[in-house]
């Protein structure tokens, strides 16, 4: 199967897909995490203003095949979560990296952005899990 992998974005070896723009990180989960659960049909989301430690659960994400959990990329504070998805969650499906986001956090140690995955390293990860 073809999968995406925005080059622009860093992964997790958990399949989760971070944004880094200034002091923001964007995450979602990636093209191959959502084909692996098959369709999503509930997600639950932290709150905003939550601290949270990196490779803690964020949330949840339901499909008809599994449950999987959101681990966040980076510690930091949720600035913002994508409240469509409570209501629609199935755009995940369709648009992972787009409208499909799922929580924008403020990171607090930048350092930790070096232990994300390169696009290349990621896919590695992926061909070896497929």
């Amino acid at each position: 199967m073809d999968y995406e992998f925005p080059d622009n974005l860093k992964y997790t070896k958990t399949h989760e897909w971070v944004r880094i723009e200034d002091k923001t990180a964007t995450v979602g989960i990636t093209d191959y995490a959502q084909h692996q659960l098959g369709d999503i049909v509930y997600i639950e989301l932290p709150e905003k203003g939550a601290n949270l430690e990196r490779q803690k659960s964020a949330g949840e994400i339901e499909s008809v095949k599994a449950v999987g959990e959101l681990l966040i990329p980076l510690s930091g504070k949720i600035i913002e979560i994508n409240s469509t998805l409570v209501d629609n969650p199935e755009v995940v499906n369709s648009s992972p990296y787009g409208s499909g986001w799922m929580l924008k956090l403020e990171y607090k140690n930048e350092l930790e952005i070096n232990d994300l995955l390169s696009v290349e390293d990621y896919k590695r990860i992926v061909e070896e899990e497929n």
